[in-house]
């Protein structure tokens, strides 16, 4: 049962993310930009803290 519940909000994703693209690609974009934004920042943060680790965990 769990199986066809994660099968179903899959598709229900899926066609959510293409009504979106196909009725406003520019905020699709935007949705785009908005979340490699948010990985790099992620990215970053991982850097600088393991920066700071390597370096012996001083302020």
């Amino acid at each position: 049962m769990a199986v066809q519940s994660k099968k179903i909000a899959l598709y229900v994703l899926v066609v959510f993310v293409l009504y979106v693209i196909i009725t406003d690609p520019a905020k699709a974009a935007d949705y785009v930009q908005i979340g490699f934004e948010g990985i790099s920042s992620a990215a970053q943060a991982i850097g600088d803290f393991m920066t700071w680790v390597a370096d012996g965990a001083q302020n």
